[in-house]
């Protein structure tokens, strides 16, 4: 009809940016929960330990290369996961948070084993076939 828009079909291997965003956006919530459970922090405050690091997270997803190429490892979950990391611990730090001791390498290494981690298991699951 005169006016409209062909929309192009979707392939199904295409990147679902936003499946994907959420599947980080869960690992980010994991690692809030479990920090949280290990320091006995009050359920009140999930949004205020959160928060931080789901800004690095949304900072690593506007960069457009994370959009169009969400399941590599590398450099994808890489970058999602230093900017995660470093965003998180720095905004952390200047509202207040801690950020002194182990807590850094603790959650650089736990933020990569779920951020990273996750997207190694389709990997996995193809070389058992």
């Amino acid at each position: 009809m005169a006016g409209e828009t062909a929309t192009p079909e979707v392939p199904p291997t295409a990147p679902r940016p936003v499946r994907w965003f959420l599947v980080d956006l869960a690992a980010v919530v994991v690692f809030t929960v479990l920090g949280m459970v290990m320091h006995g922090t009050a359920p009140t405050q999930f949004l205020a330990v959160l928060w931080p690091f789901a800004v690095g997270l949304a900072l690593a997803w506007a960069v457009p290369a994370v959009r169009s190429m969400p399941l590599l490892i590398w450099p994808t979950g890489v970058v999602v996961w230093i900017s995660t990391t470093i965003a998180g611990l720095v905004l952390r730090g200047l509202t207040g948070g801690g950020v002194s001791g182990a807590f850094p390498v603790v959650t650089a290494v736990v933020l990569a084993v779920l951020l990273i981690g996750w997207r190694a298991v389709p990997r996995l699951n193809r070389r058992r076939r």
